[in-house]
């Protein structure tokens, strides 16, 4: 597999409580029909995740490509994944870019990867989870609904004896999360057989931040060994576990995620206040924070 240059962002939303020129501007660099999207998020912590993954997908295409950032023009593939449509006068129409988005509690992700029009189709996927259980089951009676999701030899590793409580919940999330981020690359969400698609994750060392990432974890799909892919799993800001799959590709280097401030993810040109999403941005501040334990 042919290896290729691979961003890993992160933005932490904890970081930034947006101002309405700030909102404003942000908003005015995506599609009118992100927008809509966007509203319809009844929670503005939901709101915020989403609005900063499309504008980490702008970033990304616009610093790959050179496309002028306000040019960057996204539509939806037959899978639903959001892709790049280069313009007419895109100075490089030779790149092929695949990216993915995940968010969950603070952080959100992006990962993605650069290759040539020569090289073989391939594509990325990725997932971010808390390690936390906030469900209102006791953990033991969540794990015994979750269980037929699994292989035997994934349960086996997440159930083991000498595992802690909180151990078996990791182990859990970050099976969960290499599920998720396969799936996504493939485009087919949550609706295949997950106990056919086991993982064996890397367990070379315990998965921590100054390790990250692990990069040994294997796939079987119906007991084969799916070669060509690729995985790492990372642990981000102590509670965060992440994984990225690669399809048909390997990142030129194994690095952790960079955090990226908002004030580097909006173009620095002035934008001219449009009046409709300045009142656009004065609802989205209005909708309700979700509550946190």
């Amino acid at each position: 597999m042919n290896k290729h240059i691979c961003t890993r962002w992160a933005f932490d939303l904890s970081t930034w409580t947006p101002t309405l020129p700030q909102l404003t501007h942000a908003v005015a660099a995506i599609q009118i029909e992100e927008r809509t999207r966007l509203m319809k998020f009844h929670f503005i912590d939901d709101f915020l995740s989403s609005l900063i993954g499309r504008l980490l997908m702008r970033k990304f295409v616009s610093t790959c490509t050179n496309e002028p950032y306000h040019q960057v023009h996204f539509e939806r593939d037959v899978r639903g994944k959001p892709c790049w449509v280069p313009s007419k006068s895109a100075k490089d129409n030779s790149s092929t870019l695949s990216f993915n988005v995940s968010h969950q509690g603070s952080l959100v992700l992006l990962a993605g990867i650069r290759g040539s029009r020569d090289d073989a189709e391939f594509g990325i996927g990725t997932d971010v989870m808390k390690i936390e259980y906030s469900g209102g089951k006791p953990l033991a009676e969540f794990f015994r609904l979750m269980q037929s999701k699994f292989s035997p030899q994934e349960w086996s590793y997440i159930g083991r004896p000498q595992h802690t409580e909180g151990a078996q919940l990791k182990a859990f999330m970050r099976h969960w999360c290499l599920k998720e981020a396969y799936v996504k690359e493939l485009g087919v969400g949550i609706t295949v057989d997950l106990e056919k698609i086991s993982f064996a994750v890397d367990t070379t060392h315990p998965l921590e931040e100054a390790v990250s990432p692990l990069c040994a974890t294997t796939l079987r799909c119906n007991g084969t060994p799916m070669t060509q892919w690729h995985f790492e799993e990372h642990l981000i800001a102590h509670k965060y576990c992440a994984a990225i799959a690669f399809r048909n590709c390997l990142p030129h280097e194994n690095a952790r995620f960079e955090f990226v401030p908002f004030q580097d993810l909006i173009e620095p040109s002035a934008i001219a206040e449009q009046p409709e999403v300045v009142e656009y941005c004065k609802q989205a501040l209005l909708k309700p924070q979700k509550r946190h334990s």
